[in-house]
C-alpha cells in the first residue's frame, strides 16, 4: 500500500520530484525547484526515503512506497515527474513514468544525460515551464523482455534503453546464437549482446559499436559486444521484429541486464526474447532543437568549419 503524509491537495496541481540525494548538487537543485513550484501554488510530492536528505518545508507531500511494487500508486494525481540527476537517476525515473503514464522531465546533473531535457543552469526555466505547462510530451519506444528456460517463461521485464545479455566471469566468453523473427542469424563467443531501442542507441549500444539512431525512427537494434566472429555486425531491424539471444547449452551461465538496473541470471540454454514494448515512456520536452544539435552538444562533436547549404 502507498502511504502519503503531508498536506493534502485534492484539487491542486501536483508535481513529483525525484532526485539523486547522494549528490550535493542534486540536493541544492531540488531545494530550488521545490521553492519555485510552491511559490506558484503547485503541490510537490517526494519519496519519503529521499525527504530525509532534502531541506523541505512541511507542505511537501511525502509518499512511502509499496515494498513489493515500488512504482504502484506513487504518482497518482501528479501531472509531471521532474527528475534531477545523471543517467542512472533518469532511468529510475523512467520506471515511475512508465508505470503511471505521467510524463518525465529530466534535468541533467551528470555527464551526458541524453534523456534529460534541461541542465542545472536551467532550473528557473524548468520551473517556469512547469508552472505554465509550456512543454510538449513525446512517447519513446520501450522493450518487453522475456526469459525462457526449457521452454518455460521464468522472467519478464522491460527496458527503455537496452536489454543486454552478458557473460558473468571476465575470463570466460559467453557462447550465444542470435535470432531475428524466428530465424538464426549468427553465433559466436564474446562478452554478450545488446538489444536496444533508438533511445538506447546513444547508451550501452553506442559503447559497443552500434549505430546512433534518431529517436523518431522506429527500429530495434542488436549489437554484439566484443564478439570473436567474422560476422558480428550491429543489426537494425523492423520495430515489430522479435529478437532472440540463446545462451548455448554447453557454455557458462550468463546474466540479463535491463537498463543496467534490473538483472536476472541466465543458465546455459536460456533464451531471451526482445520485442517492442507495449507501454512507452512519456518524456516532457521543452525545446524543439533537432536531435542532431543535441548529439553534437552532448558528445562535443567537432563541427568547426561547417558552412551549411548555400542560401
Amino acid at each position: 500500500m502507498t502511504v502519503r503524509t503531508g498536506t493534502s491537495r485534492p484539487e491542486a496541481r501536483t508535481v513529483f520530484l525525484l532526485a539523486h540525494t547522494g549528490r550535493p548538487a542534486a540536493v541544492r537543485s531540488a531545494e530550488l525547484v521545490v521553492q519555485g513550484l510552491l511559490a506558484h501554488g503547485l503541490g510537490v510530492r517526494v519519496l519519503d526515503e529521499e525527504a530525509v536528505d532534502l531541506p523541505l518545508p512541511a507542505s511537501v507531500e511525502r509518499v512511502t512506497v509499496d515494498e513489493k511494487d515500488q512504482t504502484r500508486g506513487v504518482l497518482d494525481g501528479c501531472e509531471l515527474l521532474v527528475v534531477l540527476g545523471g543517467d542512472g537517476t533518469l532511468l529510475r525515473g523512467a520506471e515511475f513514468s512508465r508505470a503511471s503514464g505521467v510524463p518525465m522531465l529530466g534535468v541533467n546533473l551528470g555527464t551526458v544525460g541524453f534523456l534529460a531535457e534541461a541542465e542545472r543552469d536551467d532550473l528557473d526555466q524548468v520551473v517556469d515551464r512547469v508552472v505554465t505547462r509550456s512543454y510538449e510530451v513525446e512517447e519513446r519506444m520501450t522493450l518487453d523482455v522475456t526469459v525462457l528456460s526449457d521452454g518455460t517463461v521464468v522472467h519478464e521485464d522491460w527496458a527503455l534503453n537496452e536489454a543486454s545479455v552478458e557473460k558473468v566471469a571476465r575470463e570466460r566468453m559467453l557462447e550465444v546464437v542470435l535470432e531475428v523473427d524466428g530465424r538464426p542469424v549468427s553465433g559466436f563467443g564474446g562478452d554478450g549482446v545488446v538489444c536496444a531501442t533508438p533511445t538506447g542507441s546513444t547508451a550501452y549500444a553506442f559503447s559497443a559499436g552500434g549505430p546512433i539512431v534518431w529517436p523518431e525512427v522506429e527500429a530495434l537494434l542488436m549489437v554484439p559486444i566484443s564478439a570473436h566472429a567474422l560476422f558480428a555486425k550491429p543489426l537494425v531491424t523492423a520495430p515489430d521484429s522479435v529478437l532472440a539471444v540463446e545462451v548455448r547449452p554447453n557454455t557458462r551461465s550468463g546474466v540479463l541486464w535491463c537498463d543496467g538496473r534490473r538483472t536476472v541470471d541466465l543458465p546455459p540454454g536460456a533464451r531471451v526474447e526482445v520485442r517492442r514494448g507495449a507501454v512507452p515512456v512519456r518524456l516532457a520536452r521543452l525545446h524543439h532543437a533537432p536531435f542532431t544539435d543535441r548529439l553534437v552538444a552532448k558528445f562535443a562533436l567537432p563541427v568547426a568549419g561547417w558552412r551549411g547549404a548555400p542560401r
